[in-house]
C-alpha cells in the first residue's frame, strides 16, 4: 500500500488538497486515511478549525478511496454526487484524521463513510460522501 500512498500523494501535489497541506497517511482493504494540519490554512479567523476545511477533507478521502477501487484498465472516472456532515466538536491540536471506509460499493455508486478525529482521537465531524462511477 505504501506505492499507492506515494501515488496518491503524487496526483495530489499543486491542488486544493496539496494547498490545504493533506496527506495520505494509511491505507488498506476497503479503507483510507489522511492527516490534515490545524494551521493558517485551515482555520477561520478566530482560529478555530474550519468546517468547510473538513468537508473538503472528507470529500478528498472518499473520493480517493472510490478511485482506488476501480481497476484502471476500465477507464471508470469518480465523481462526487454528495457529500454531508455532521460537526460535534472542535478540534484541538495539531492537525486531524480522517479515515474513510465503505458502506456501500455498487458497479454504479459508491457510499464512503467518512470519520474525522482530531489528534487527541477525539471525533470532530461525520461524514457521508456519495460517488457516482461513469
Amino acid at each position: 500500500m505504501e506505492e499507492v500512498l506515494k501515488q496518491l500523494n503524487e496526483l495530489c501535489r499543486d491542488t486544493l488538497v496539496d494547498n490545504l497541506g493533506m496527506v495520505f497517511t494509511a491505507a488498506g482493504e476497503g479503507w483510507l486515511e489522511a492527516r490534515m494540519p490545524i494551521d493558517r490554512r485551515t482555520c477561520r479567523p478566530d482560529g478555530a478549525l474550519h468546517g468547510g476545511a473538513n468537508m473538503a477533507l472528507a470529500e478528498t478521502v472518499g473520493g480517493a478511496l472510490s478511485s482506488m477501487s476501480v481497476p484502471p484498465e476500465n477507464r471508470f472516472h469518480v465523481f462526487g454526487i454528495e457529500v454531508n456532515g455532521n460537526h460535534m466538536k472542535q478540534a484541538q491540536g495539531g492537525y486531524v484524521v480522517a479515515k474513510g471506509t465503505f458502506i456501500h460499493q455498487g458497479k454504479r455508486t459508491h457510499v464512503v463513510q467518512v470519520e474525522i478525529r482530531d489528534e487527541y482521537g477525539t471525533l470532530v465531524t461525520v461524514n457521508r460522501v456519495t460517488n457516482m462511477i461513469v
